[in-house]
Parts: C-alpha cells; sequence; structure tokens
C-alpha cells in the first residue's frame, strides 16, 4: 500500500532526520535534551541509559538526539561536561592567593563542590558511570586531563607539573570517592573541615613540595 502524500505536498522526511520543526527548536530543545540526559544516565548509569530513553525524557525523536549529538557517548560526554563545570573552575583557586596556600585553598573548593547537593547529585552520576563502565571511564579521564590537570599543571612552576597535578588530584578523588560514592565510615559522616585540615597539606606536597 502505497503511504500518503504529505499534506502540503511536500517530499516526505527521510527516516532518522529530525523534521525542520524539531530543529528549529535550537538551543532549548538541545537544553531540553541534556538535561534528561543528566538525569537518565544519573539515575540507570551509563550501561542501562538508552539514546532512546533520552529521547523520550527529553520529549523528542531519537533522530533528534543523535542530530544534536551523535552517539550515546557523545551524548554521555556533553552532559557531563556541563555537570562538572563547576569543578573545572579548580585551576583558578591556584591563583588566588600565594603559593604556600594553595593546598588548603583548593582542597576547600573541591569539598565545598561535594558538599552542596546540587554539584554533589551529577558529579557522583558521572563517577558512578565511569567506574562501572569503561567507555564513560574513558570520556572522563579526557575530559578530566584536557580541562582540569592540564589547566592545573599550567600554573605550576615545576619541572614535573604534570604529575604533581595528578598526585593532587588523586588525593582529593580518592577520599571524595570513599566518602561520598563508598561511604566508607567514619570517613563518610566526618566533619568536612576536620578533612580539609588533615588532606591541605598533603595536597599542598603535592603541588609545590621538593
Amino acid at each position: 500500500m502505497t503511504a500518503p502524500a504529505a499534506a502540503d505536498g511536500a517530499a516526505p522526511r527521510r527516516r532518522g532526520r529530525p523534521s525542520r520543526t524539531q530543529s528549529a527548536e535550537g538551543p532549548a530543545t538541545r537544553d531540553r535534551i541534556l538535561e534528561a540526559a543528566r538525569t537518565e544516565f544519573s539515575a540507570r548509569g551509563y550501561e542501562k541509559t538508552s539514546v532512546r530513553g533520552i529521547a523520550k525524557a527529553a520529549g523528542v525523536d531519537s533522530a533528534l538526539v543523535h542530530h544534536y549529538f551523535g552517539t550515546k557517548e557523545q551524548v554521555f560526554e556533553a552532559s557531563i561536561e556541563v555537570a562538572f563545570a563547576p569543578a573545572l573552575d579548580a585551576p583558578a583557586a591556584i591563583e588566588d592567593g600565594p603559593l604556600d596556600g594553595v593546598g588548603e585553598r583548593l582542597t576547600r573548593f573541591v569539598f565545598g563542590v561535594w558538599e552542596n547537593p546540587a554539584t554533589r547529585v551529577p558529579l557522583l552520576a558521572i563517577v558512578r558511570s565511569a567506574v562501572n563502565n569503561e567507555t564513560a571511564a574513558s570520556v572522563f579521564r579526557r575530559l578530566i586531563a584536557a580541562q582540569l590537570l592540564g589547566r592545573m599543571a599550567e600554573r605550576i612552576d615545576k619541572p614535573d607539573a604534570e604529575l604533581r597535578a595528578e598526585l593532587a588530584a588523586a588525593q582529593l578523588v580518592g577520599t571524595a570517592m570513599l566518602r561520598y560514592v563508598i561511604q566508607v565510615e567514619p570517613l563518610a559522616s566526618a566533619d568536612p573541615e576536620a578533612i580539609i585540615a588533615r588532606l591541605a597539606p598533603v595536597v599542598q606536597g603535592h603541588l609545590t613540595g621538593p
């Protein structure tokens, strides 16, 4: 049976491409897809999240998700880049004030991000996905290396600046994993100020020590 012609006489839209009406929604639609993607990845993790599920949550066709972002991996990267944005401001903590206090400033900044529920929830989703899926882990590593560690290393006037930045990040990320993701006690319920007081000198040593 032959499909009926379009009412306006236009050629039928090819399967898999978004309609002109959908595409015309522009930034609002893109932002809605990103928000739906963050919610889906947070609730289901990378493995169980699908482009179809993201599209359904955003109220659009799957083809429109592919149109804006491409593959599921690319959707994940775009969504976590937005969610991870507050943490990417961490290198600014190195510039604000004398170098001998950078460990405390950076540690306090990182734990401020984790202690804030608005930023902790998406970060938990990112970390959990990265731990459980190699594709998600690869995206996470790429984002960390390119946008966080690289920027930190540029601000450290030492020959092994990149290694120093990675060790400082490992100290902070590892502690955050135990406290917020795995929730090991007594670390999980310890006073943040007590944690900062113990970690800051170690982070300082990684960044500027001999």
